[in-house]
Parts: structure tokens; C-alpha cells; sequence
């Protein structure tokens, strides 16, 4: 590597080469107004039951928060442009959608392993003191790779960059190091609203904000209990995430798929599962089709319950058979979930489950499954 290049120069040239399509510098001290807007988004209750948002706001609020060593924000971004549409299953009633994210390996994986080497070449090159961070430790990517010129963020609230769309995986490096930093975000959403119509449970209050207690990403992800009855038609066939507000955006027509880490490339089994193979999921067989995909981490209750909403929305009554066996399973989550997948499928059936059900003894749990089914 030319080492008469600027040190930032070759920090670029170095991430390129480890799999990073965008990169940027800003100082530690870059977004400001990170932790007030966070603290306001807290306060409003629109991280639901994501407690671990409120346990460590102190350390997300700034990169010195959370190490007050910091001096510079190295904000790099992994491409997962995917080669299809990914609302090409919208109308496939028997088909399960996963977001484009998760249909290959696992994100944690791959960009933290590149992260790691960038950081470990920096380290012997500059001598300096640095921790690298992807989507699990308290860091706040978005406003960070903001300031860094790597985009902006959209109405939807995720980043949009210029040259790949809405399809980057964000990663950090804090560095004791003083890089100079890059310019701040260029471009914008101007008066476009596509990703604000086109959100199925309208999670978004007002452009630029995001209440994630109504976000399918959230509900299908997040979330462990029963999802709210009055959210369930709006998930559709989604069954992990949802890539709706991402898909449409504009520019995204510049992202080009072959940018993309050929990690995240799906796979055959995660790009358009059935709702019948998923129902009948147990938990060893859960982790089997979902091994090295970041989906394992929800567990197969949750993924069970989600393909129970994807059922009952679907309108395919050959698919009542299989979710009736589950109105007896262990999770309550899951009974409340075929109760209601049920009722939208075979309402004959469903009464007569439903007012064997009611007229036994009964927890209250039970019954209330049933009344809200």
C-alpha cells in the first residue's frame, strides 16, 4: 500500500479491500443532537419493550459516552443490495416474506469479522488505541454515519446513501486517533413520501420518526408476546422484518446488486418459505433451517407466532389443518396466534374449538385467546 497517501486515504483503500463500499470520518463529538432525540424517543415509549435502548441511553447518547477516550468515528458501510424485488411475494398468500437482510449469513458475522481486520491493520499501522462495533453495543450508527458522509437519514429513519440506497449494513470504529473528518451528508428525501405510504401498519407519526411499538421489523422481531390484534392484518405474509419503506425509495434505483457482499446472497431455503414447512417447526428443527442466520436468535415460538399471523392473513383454508394442531402448544403466544390464524381460516372450526375451549375450566390466559380471537 502507497504509504506517501494521507493515513485516511488508506484506511479507505484498506476497508474497500476487506468488503466496505462506503467509509467516512467524523469527530467524536459529530452528532450532537443524538442524545437529545433519543432521550425524546424514549420518553415517548416508542422503543416498546426494547429496555435495553432506556438501560443504556447514557452510552448510546455519544461515542465518549460510552468511551471517553474516543477522538474520531471511523462509519463504514457493507452492501446487501439484493438482486430481486424484494415485494416480488407480496400477493403469495402461501409463501413467508423475510427481509432481504436475513436471507443469508448472518450480518453480526460478516461485518464484525471485517471490522475486526480493519481494525487490527489500523492498529499496527497508527499505533492507536480502537473498538470496533456492529449493531449490538450501544452505538448509534445512523446519526454517526451520517455525520461521516456516508448519507443521510431518510423519513423512514435508516440511511440512505447515494451510491447504495437503503441497502447498508453499518459498522463503527472508535479510534483514539485525530482523522480529519469527511463532509456531512449530501443529498436528501426532499418532498418524496414513498416509504411514509407505503409503511403497512403506519409506523411513522411524522417523516424522519419511527414509533417502533407499530413497525413490523419490530413486531416480528423484537417483540416476544402476542402481537396487538388490531396490527395482524397489517403484517401480511411478513414473517422476519420488512423491507416495504426500504424497497421503494428512489434511490435505490442506483444500488446496484452487484456491490453486494456475496455473503448475503439468500439462501434457497430462507427466499420464499412456506407457511405449512414453518408452522410445523419444532425447536430442533428450528435451529437446523435457521443455523448461521441471524433469525435463530428470535427462537422458533417467535417464528412459529409469525407464521401463525402470515396463515390467517394468507386466505389459503389448506392451511387450517396445520395451524389447528397448534391451539394446544406450549407458548402462549403461539395458542393465541392459531386461535386467530384459525378464526380468519375456518370460522366453523374455529367455533367449535373455541366453545369446547370456553365451556372447560379454563386459565384466564386461555379463555382471553379465544375471546380476542
Amino acid at each position: 500500500m502507497d504509504q506517501h497517501k494521507s493515513l485516511e486515504s488508506r484506511i479507505k483503500q484498506k476497508a474497500a479491500e476487506l468488503g466496505f463500499v462506503a467509509c467516512g470520518f467524523a469527530r467524536a463529538d459529530a452528532a450532537p443532537r443524538t442524545a437529545a432525540r433519543l432521550r425524546e424517543w424514549l420518553d415517548d415509549g416508542r422503543h416498546g419493550t426494547m429496555i435495553w435502548m432506556e438501560e443504556r441511553a447514557h452510552h448510546r447518547g455519544s461515542p465518549a459516552g460510552l468511551w471517553p477516550e474516543v477522538r474520531s468515528v471511523i462509519a463504514l458501510g457493507m452492501s446487501y443490495a439484493p438482486a430481486a424485488d424484494p415485494l416480488a411475494l407480496a400477493e403469495v398468500g402461501d409463501r413467508g416474506r423475510i427481509s432481504v437482510y436475513a436471507q443469508g449469513a448472518d450480518y453480526h458475522d460478516v461485518v464484525k469479522k471485517a471490522l475486526k481486520a480493519l481494525g487490527r491493520w489500523l492498529a499496527q499501522e497508527a499505533g492507536c488505541d480502537l473498538k470496533v462495533f456492529v449493531d449490538t453495543a450501544p452505538v448509534m450508527e445512523k446519526p454517526l454515519s451520517e455525520a461521516a458522509g456516508l448519507g443521510w437519514q431518510g423519513k423512514h429513519t435508516n440511511l440512505v446513501s447515494r451510491a447504495h440506497g437503503s441497502w447498508l449494513f453499518l459498522g463503527a470504529i472508535y479510534t483514539t486517533l485525530e482523522l480529519a473528518p469527511d463532509g456531512g451528508p449530501t443529498g436528501g428525501c426532499g418532498s418524496c413520501d414513498a416509504c411514509q405510504q407505503a409503511c403497512p401498519t403506519d409506523a411513522f407519526p411524522a417523516p424522519y420518526q419511527l414509533d417502533a411499538r407499530r413497525c413490523v421489523s419490530y413486531l416480528t422481531i423484537e417483540h416476544a408476546g402476542p402481537i396487538p390484534a388490531a396490527l395482524r392484518e397489517g403484517i401480511g405474509n411478513r414473517i422476519y422484518g420488512c423491507d416495504d419503506c426500504l424497497a421503494v425509495c428512489p434511490w435505490n434505483k442506483f444500488a446496484a446488486s452487484a456491490a453486494a457482499n456475496k455473503a448475503f446472497v439468500p439462501r434457497a431455503e430462507l427466499a420464499a418459505p412456506r407457511l405449512a414447512e414453518l408452522i410445523a417447526l419444532d425447536d430442533p428443527s428450528f435451529r437446523q433451517v435457521f443455523a448461521g442466520s441471524p433469525i435463530k436468535r428470535i427462537g422458533r415460538d417467535r417464528m412459529v407466532r409469525n407464521a401463525l399471523i402470515a396463515a390467517g392473513n394468507s386466505g389459503d383454508a389448506a392451511l387450517a389443518v396445520p395451524v389447528a394442531r397448534l391451539l394446544d402448544d406450549p407458548a402462549p403466544a403461539v395458542r393465541g396466534a392459531a386461535a386467530w390464524a384459525l378464526g380468519r381460516l375456518d370460522r366453523e372450526r374455529f367455533a367449535q374449538e373455541r366453545d369446547a375451549r370456553l365451556a372447560a375450566e379454563c386459565d384466564a390466559d386461555v379463555r382471553a385467546e379465544w375471546e380476542v380471537a
